[in-house]
This record gives structure tokens, C-alpha cells and sequence, in this order.
């Protein structure tokens, strides 16, 4: 495979995590506004969850992770890049699909969740094809 063929795919990656990017923050910009979990956001209890030092600690590297996806799937050689991306993309869907069975999930959450969790598995679906052919 030429040069020009990975630096499409490294593209194609960084561009899907920028794009799941956005959908975590603006998913999470809408909570903001919901009356119900600004309130509790400011109790430190949100569906029953405690917002500690270490849960915020916790959520900080959960969601840095697709953040350095941005990078590290620009940087990468191929198959350190699917390997990473596949690893990563299924942690996220994972941690996307535990948070549906915590508290109540609103119709924007699950809106949003959908995308998120459709963009990760098909950047697992994707890097696997891609691994194949290296």
C-alpha cells in the first residue's frame, strides 16, 4: 500500500473522532440546559452518582481519550493506528452503552448516544477492515 493510501485513512480516522467529539460535548452542553440535571449538578449527586474529585477524574480520561484519538490517529503507523483506534473506539462504545442502563436517559441523550455509539463501532468495523488489508 502506498503513502498516499494511509495518510487517507489517517484522515478519515481523526476526522470521525473530531466528529464524535463534538457529539460528547454538545450532548453534554444539552444537560446543561435540561432544569432537571442542572439542579443536581449542583447538589454534586446526578441520578444517584456522586460527582467526586475521582468520578470527575475518571470522566476527565474518559473523555480525553477520543480527544487524543484526534492526534494519535494522524501520528500512528498503520497498524500501531488500527490497533489504538479499535481499542479506544471499543472502550467508548462500552462506556456509551453503560451510561444508557444509569438514571433516567431523555430523549436528547439517546438521540445523541445513538450517533456516538454508531460512530465508534463503525470506527472499530473500519480499522478492522483496515488491518486486513496492511
Amino acid at each position: 500500500m502506498n503513502t498516499l493510501y494511509f495518510n487517507q485513512q489517517k484522515k478519515i480516522l481523526s476526522t470521525l473522532w473530531v466528529f464524535v467529539t463534538l457529539n460528547y460535548l454538545y450532548c453534554d452542553l444539552i444537560g446543561l440546559m435540561d432544569a432537571n440535571l442542572l439542579n443536581q449538578y449542583l447538589t454534586g449527586e446526578v441520578e444517584g452518582l456522586k460527582m467526586s474529585n475521582n468520578f470527575l477524574l475518571a470522566a476527565a480520561v474518559l473523555m480525553e481519550m477520543p480527544i487524543a484519538m484526534v492526534l494519535a490517529s494522524r501520528l500512528l503507523t498503520p497498524i500501531y493506528n488500527c490497533w489504538t483506534n479499535i481499542i479506544a473506539a471499543s472502550i467508548k462504545s462500552l462506556a456509551m452503552i453503560a451510561t444508557l442502563f444509569i438514571g433516567t436517559t431523555t430523549n436528547y441523550y439517546l438521540f445523541f448516544a445513538t450517533i456516538e455509539i454508531s460512530t465508534t463501532l463503525f470506527i472499530i468495523g473500519y480499522c478492522w477492515y483496515w488491518k486486513r488489508k496492511l
